[in-house]
């Protein structure tokens, strides 16, 4: 027996070859796929490209009126229980006085209120904005004046003619009327220079300016009307203690501060920038602000090249599965 003799191994138990693996995706394959639907990316991205572009020019043009305010200070604060705390001191302690601790910035006060449901429901009645928030679509700059969609707001009969749910109202309601506003309205706090910019953006510039004076004058009376009760609610707080103490020293701390109320008083009715004062007013704005119609043609364009490709990718998918 010859000992070089080679060992046979059986067949079925040699070494398999290297199998190539189906799942790899080889880029050569993948590019070819691209480019043998480049028709359809094309085709894809073109449609995308047109339909962005009537979209655009189909969306009507927005303006935006800014107006740029300063706090008018303290005196609107100057009115309430917690300011007079620090003035009684250990004497209202003595009288067992519970005055309470604790205040609210002004101007943060301001502005929840500005931006509060109450407020704005109150703002949108008193002018009558119903019909210009809601029913235009909008503005003829020919004539200076809203077009009210006819589905939506009869100008004749004045009535809304909406569709609505059954056992719903035609006329929005405050909830609704709420939610439109607060998207065209806007505030922006600078925590440096302190300055808050109140901006409106509607169809027309002219509405946008005039509610933007609105806005500015109504939050000015309510926080002004708010104060005024306030402060006579805690001189009417004061003439009851000072009715109810014996103390000389009581009494004199009770005048000062009736005295001090009364101040705050007389200088609040005269006052007309109570919350805010108007550093730069607002004007008629002369350029749009919107809609940005080059950026809805290219995110169309991108999304229509996106979804060609996509599409491309899938179908030589299936196939190369199959």
């Amino acid at each position: 027996m010859n000992e070089k003799q080679q060992v046979q191994h059986p067949q079925h138990l040699a070494f398999p070859q290297a199998m190539p693996d189906d799942d790899e995706i080889d880029l050569r394959e993948l590019f070819g796929a691209l480019w043998k639907g480049k028709w359809i990316i094309i085709a894809t991205t073109f449609i995308f490209a047109v339909g962005g572009v009537l979209f655009a020019l189909s969306q009507p043009n927005t303006y935006k009126a800014e107006v740029v305010l300063a706090p008018a200070g303290e005196s609107s604060g100057g009115g309430g229980l917690a300011a007079m705390a620090g003035q009684l001191g250990g004497l209202a302690s003595l009288a067992g006085i519970n005055i309470g601790g604790g205040g609210t910035d002004s101007k943060a006060m301001s502005l929840a209120t500005l931006q509060s449901r109450q407020f704005i429901n109150a703002f949108i009645t008193k002018h009558d904005l119903l019909v210009p928030l809601l029913a235009s679509t909008e503005w003829n700059e020919g004539s200076g004046e809203l077009v009210i969609d006819p589905e939506l707001y009869n100008t004749e009969t004045k009535q809304w003619v909406r569709e609505v749910k059954p056992g719903e109202s035609p006329v929005p309601t405050d909830w609704q009327a709420h939610k439109a506003f607060k998207t065209v309205f806007s505030t922006a706090d600078s925590k440096d220079s302190g300055l808050v910019t109140l901006s409106v953006t509607h169809y027309s510039p002219i509405v946008a300016q005039q509610w933007v004076e609105w806005l500015v004058a109504d939050l000015n009376l309510w926080m002004k009307d708010k104060s005024l009760t306030e402060t006579k609610r805690n001189i009417g707080y004061l003439e009851q203690q000072l009715q109810k103490t014996d103390i000389s020293d009581m009494r004199s701390v009770f005048y000062q501060l009736i005295e001090d109320q009364t101040k705050n008083l007389m200088l609040a009715e005269v006052e007309a920038e109570f919350a805010f004062k108007t550093i730069d007013p607002a004007v008629i704005p002369e350029e749009k602000a919107g809609p940005k119609r080059a950026l809805i043609c290219v995110l169309a364009t991108l999304l229509g090249g996106m979804l060609g490709v996509a599409v491309v990718l899938v179908r030589f998918a299936f196939r190369k599965e199959e």
